[in-house]
């Protein structure tokens, strides 16, 4: 990657260059065609990261004067710790950029912001077929063991 790799909050103005990220990443999850979220989820997600009284916020990596990847997390409190923790929930990047450092310096970014926070830990989860982001993911944390579960209500 070229040395004008920028990690920074997205403001405002990011939304048209955001937008085609937040795409990606959720047609990568199979959100697309039919099963698309909402355009109003996506509007209220882009307003929870503008909205102070909201634990949500998002950062974007800018080469070249163009965004290539995001990154949004959140915080909350634990049951068994004092300081907040960070949820990071979405991380992707553009197809043509993987493989140099750019998912490394979003989540390494993270870091940077939840220290910042007092955050105890920071962790997030993928899908179990998602085996190149998980190669990052073994050099950069370490695997709770624990396995998600869920129900739509």
């Amino acid at each position: 990657m070229s040395s004008s790799l920028t990690i920074r909050y997205a403001v405002l103005d990011d939304y048209d260059a955001w937008l085609p990220l937040w795409d990606g990443y959720n047609a990568f999850y199979g959100r697309s065609g039919e099963t698309a979220l909402a355009q109003s989820v996506t509007d209220i997600t882009w307003g929870r990261f503008f909205d102070g009284y909201e634990p949500m916020h998002a950062m974007v990596a800018e080469s070249e004067g163009k965004l290539v990847g995001l990154v949004h997390f959140l915080y909350h409190r634990h049951t068994t710790m004092a300081g907040p923790i960070c949820y990071l929930q979405d991380l992707f990047t553009l197809s043509s950029v993987r493989g140099k450092g750019i998912g490394r310096a979003l989540i390494e970014a993270v870091y940077v912001e939840a220290k910042k926070a007092n955050a105890e830990r920071v962790y997030w989860q993928t899908h179990e077929t998602n085996e190149t982001a998980m190669k990052l993911y073994d050099q950069v944390a370490n695997k709770s063991g624990f396995l998600v579960y869920r129900k739509a209500l």
